[in-house]
């Protein structure tokens, strides 16, 4: 376990360190080289996907825990991708945090409707992230 300060108390919150692994599915290669260092300094596994059909092949391999979801990419965009994965049978298990510019409550509205669990916006920090991540069960 590693102890890291917590996003409103500053007190130490536990993270595991091993058995979660989390999916990036964002076409910025700078975000998602931000958003890896973010995930593995909260001990996770980090895989990565450019759009929503390479994150569907990555699911088809093996289900993640967590995927951290861009709303604008090419090929397959966040939404396709969220519809997809929760018509799946195993589809329900992710949490799926909408990371986006989208700011606007009708764009919030779609993706907690499409099955995100939570939504944050771009860009965020570590504390932003951990503090989602408390808020769904993935971390403590």
């Amino acid at each position: 376990m590693n102890a890291i300060s917590g996003p409103l108390s500053g007190e130490p919150v536990e993270v595991p360190v091993t058995g979660l692994t989390c999916l990036i599915v964002e076409d910025s290669r700078v975000i998602r080289r931000i958003s890896r260092h973010i995930v593995e300094s909260l001990g996770m596994t980090a895989l990565e996907a450019e759009d929503g059909v390479q994150a569907l092949a990555a699911c088809d391999q093996a289900m993640p825990d967590l995927i951290l979801l861009d709303w604008n990419m090419p090929v397959m965009d966040g939404i396709e991708f969220l519809r997809a994965l929760r018509a799946r049978p195993d589809g329900a298990a992710p949490k799926v945090v909408f990371c986006t510019t989208e700011y606007e409550a009708g764009h919030i509205r779609e993706a907690i409707a499409a099955g995100a669990d939570e939504y944050v916006m771009k860009p965020f920090d570590h504390e932003t992230l951990l503090l989602k991540l408390q808020l769904i069960g993935i971390l403590p």
